[in-house]
C-alpha cells in the first residue's frame, strides 16, 4: 500500500473508543469474543497505519472499569485474549519501534496478566517510534481518584502545599503523565457518549461518533476521519482571528 504523506495539520495524539465488536459478531451468528478477537487483529493495521499518518500517539480503550459486570464468560475470555495478544504482538512492535504503556487500574488484573504488561512495557522503553497506551481495567473516574490519593499523600508528606496545587498539578499524577492529551477522540459503532475514557486529559479534544463497528474501522476510514478534523477550527476557548 502506498504511503500517506502526514498532514501537519492533523492530530498528534489519538483516543479511540473501540466499540461494537460484539454487535459485528451478533450480527454474523457468531459469540460475542469472536468479534472481540476480530477487534484485536484491527488494532494492529490501526497501529501500522499512524506513522504514515502522522500520528505519534494513539491511546485504544480495551476493557473499561464498568467491563466487569459483562457474563464471566466474556470477561474470562477477555483476559484471556489480552494475555495472548501480548504474548503474540510484543516482539513485532519492538521490530517496528513502538513504545507500549498500559493505564488503569493493575491490581485487580490477574497476575500472569499483570507480568505480562510489565514485560511488554520494559521489552518496548527503547523503543523510540510511534507510542501506543492501552487502557486495561481503566476508567477516567477512577483514574482521577487513584492520582487524587497520591497528591493527597504528597500533601501529607509535606512534599506539596496545598496552596500550591492548581490544574497543572494533578496531571502529574494521572496515569498519563508521561503522555499528551489526546488532541481526537474517535468513537465507533453509532454510540454517542464517551463512557468514562480520559475524562480530564480530553477537556480540549474534538471528537469525533462513526456508525463503522470497530472490526469494520479500516485505514481507510482513520485517514478520512483524520482528514476531516484537520479542517476544524480549533480556538480553546478563544475565537478566531
Amino acid at each position: 500500500m502506498a504511503k500517506t504523506k502526514p498532514d501537519p495539520a492533523g492530530p498528534r495524539h489519538v483516543a479511540i473508543i473501540m466499540d461494537g465488536n460484539g454487535r459485528w459478531a451478533q450480527a454474523r451468528g457468531r459469540p460475542r469474543l469472536f468479534g472481540h478477537h476480530a477487534g484485536a487483529r484491527r488494532v494492529r493495521e490501526i497501529v501500522e497505519a499512524c506513522p504514515d499518518l502522522g500520528v505519534e500517539y494513539l491511546t485504544i480503550f480495551a476493557f473499561s472499569t464498568e467491563n466487569w459486570k459483562r457474563t464471566q464468560t466474556e470477561v474470562a475470555g477477555l483476559m484471556t485474549l489480552f494475555r495472548r495478544y501480548i504474548m503474540k504482538e510484543m516482539q513485532a512492535f519492538v521490530r517496528e519501534n513502538v513504545r507500549v504503556r498500559f493505564i488503569g487500574d493493575r491490581p485487580r488484573l490477574d497476575a500472569k496478566l499483570h507480568g505480562l504488561m510489565d514485560e511488554a512495557e520494559a521489552m518496548t522503553a527503547h523503543c523510540t517510534g510511534m507510542n501506543l497506551t492501552i487502557a486495561l481495567n481503566y476508567g477516567g473516574r477512577d483514574e482521577v481518584s487513584r492520582a487524587t490519593q497520591r497528591l493527597a499523600r504528597d500533601v501529607a508528606a509535606g512534599k506539596l502545599r496545598p496552596e500550591d496545587v492548581d490544574e497543572e498539578t494533578l496531571p502529574r499524577y494521572l496515569d498519563t503523565c508521561v503522555v499528551p492529551d489526546p488532541d481526537l477522540v474517535i468513537r465507533t459503532s453509532g454510540e454517542a457518549r464517551i463512557s468514562n475514557f480520559l475524562l480530564w486529559q480530553s477537556a480540549y479534544a474534538e471528537y469525533e461518533f462513526i456508525d463503522t463497528l470497530w472490526p469494520d474501522f479500516t485505514r481507510e476510514i482513520f485517514a478520512d476521519v483524520l482528514k476531516q478534523y484537520g479542517a476544524r477550527d480549533r480556538r480553546f476557548g478563544a475565537v478566531s482571528a
